[in-house]
């Protein structure tokens, strides 16, 4: 899954769909650390609020918990 530069819908909803089917698919299981800001930042070629924005997107999803000074990790049930 990629990103569309040129596509409607906006950079950071399109990067928090690509961690969260990472997360369905069980490639981040519960519990274990999400990529970093700066990660996210250099795997999609994005500024920082960007992948802020990303990692907020899936918090307020219920998908990730931020733990702040230790990063984001996916929720124990997450989505529920």
């Amino acid at each position: 899954m990629t990103v569309d530069l040129e596509g409607p819908e906006p950079l950071y909803e399109q990067i928090a769909a690509v961690i969260a089917a990472r997360i369905e698919d069980g490639t981040y299981p519960p519990r274990r650390r999400v990529p970093s800001e700066a990660d996210i930042c250099a795997e999609f070629k994005v500024s920082r609020p960007t992948a802020r924005a990303a990692v907020r997107l899936l918090a307020e999803r219920g998908l990730v918990v931020t733990v702040r000074g230790k990063g984001s990790f996916v929720a124990e049930k997450p989505g529920g």
